[in-house]
């Protein structure tokens, strides 16, 4: 028998009500405080249904220690200026807010709100003051009530729903709270279904979402199969949490390296630039920021293991890893690694000329310009790659790729 039921076995026995609420607290993943307050609630529930009147407010307050329960009657004070007349009444009834719907709280929007007089919600201020002398109107008034401990079936089930429906209202509020910290981080999960091309990961306390536009062109994914997820965003929502994951996102292959490489954790190494076509192939800037740290060979590890251990989860994407440089030129020479640059040119309006040997052209360029739209948009600067012998011929067919690379990092920011 679960806690949570142990506490209505028997129509509701709190002597030992302090170890219920831990076995509760420690089950639902919840303060032992936020049980406590859904206990009194629901005991107040009870109460009201059991031994109290229609519109009556009745509020609990619960002793963990001993099991004893006190309960007070509610009510707000008011004066005649929040009263409804009986003309004002009246006239509530033919708008589309009629008396009945007329909110009971004091304020809205900061200003004062009348309401409609109910003996069981409301005392008026000159019958509040011979209880409480120094009491104002606005402020409520708490009568006690007379202790109850014997509750029937229907009270005790109305305790049951009550409690019931809180719990899952806190539970609903700290996965909100524990992933909301989570946004812009890495979180480990498990498929649990797929539904067309949106996958639904478990992450334990609730599911993930990861749409087809997050997710890593080619790779497939089978049921039971745990993976690392970046959290875009959490979305509060009537079914409760919305949390959009992503594997694509190009944040995700940083914090990936966070996890493998110290040194960026303790500020040796920082990651400077990246750029990424998911799936493909990624280009990463590195740089150090401590005498003696070797930022790529930080990245790598030795004999490749930190590189190999990011480049394994996201399933064999190819990965660059260049050192980040102040100067324009050999930032340009580096990000078009693994080819071999000669000379870099600099000219106006963020464009760049890298002279590169014959045989390193198409290296250079990449599969289908692959390499040299990812360096260009790990540097931010048009790379036009030409060879030693046209380094002063202007290529039409280099310029479009330029201008195309450019257009796809205008649509990508």
């Amino acid at each position: 028998m679960s806690a949570l039921r142990a506490l209505f076995y028997n129509h509701m026995d709190f002597k030992n009500l302090s170890v219920l609420l831990d076995s509760i607290a420690e089950e639902k993943g919840l303060s032992k405080e936020r049980i406590l307050e859904a206990v009194e609630q629901a005991l107040a529930a009870a109460y009201k249904k059991e031994y109290g009147t229609r519109g009556q407010v009745v509020k609990a307050k619960l002793s963990p220690k001993t099991g004893d329960v006190e309960f007070w009657q509610v009510k707000l004070v008011v004066d005649e200026d929040m009263i409804y007349s009986e003309e004002e009444l009246e006239r509530l009834k033919d708008t589309t807010e009629g008396p009945s719907s007329v909110s009971q709280s004091e304020t809205t929007e900061g200003e004062a709100r009348k309401v409609r007089f109910h003996e069981e919600r409301h005392i008026m201020l000159k019958d509040a003051k011979k209880i409480n002398p120094k009491i104002k109107a606005g402020e409520e008034l708490e009568t006690k009530l007379e202790s109850k401990t014997d509750y029937g079936r229907i009270a005790a089930q109305t305790a049951k729903q009550v409690i019931l429906q809180k719990i899952r209202e806190a539970e609903r509020e700290s996965i909100l709270e524990e992933f909301k910290s989570k946004e812009g981080d890495l979180v480990s999960g498990i498929v649990q279904r797929m539904e067309g091309v949106t996958v639904f990961v478990d992450l334990g306390k609730t599911l993930g979402v990861l749409p087809r536009e997050e997710q890593v062109p080619g790779e497939f994914y089978r049921l039971g199969q745990r993976l690392k997820f970046y959290v875009v965003s959490v979305e509060d929502s009537t079914r409760g949490p919305q949390i959009l994951l992503s594997r694509a996102y190009p944040k995700f292959i940083s914090k990936l390296f966070e996890l493998e490489v110290p040194e960026i954790s303790a500020g040796s190494v920082e990651i400077k630039g990246l750029a990424r076509e998911p799936g493909s192939r990624t280009k990463i800037a590195v740089e150090s920021h401590t005498d003696g740290v070797d930022p790529v060979g930080s990245m790598v590890g030795q004999r490749g293991t930190r590189v190999s251990a990011v480049i394994n989860e996201l399933g064999g994407e190819k990965i660059d890893i260049i050192e980040w440089a102040e100067d324009a030129e050999n930032y340009v020479a580096n990000a078009l690694s693994p080819a071999k640059v000669l000379e870099v040119k600099i000219l106006d309006r963020s464009r760049a000329i890298a002279i590169v040997p014959e045989d390193q052209l198409s290296l250079a360029i990449g599969r289908e310009g692959q390499n040299v739209r990812l360096a260009a948009k790990l540097t931010g600067w048009k790379i036009d790659v030409r060879s030693p012998e046209n380094k002063d011929v202007e290529n039409p067919e280099s310029q479009r790729r330029i201008e195309e690379t450019v257009d796809e990092k205008e649509k990508e920011a």
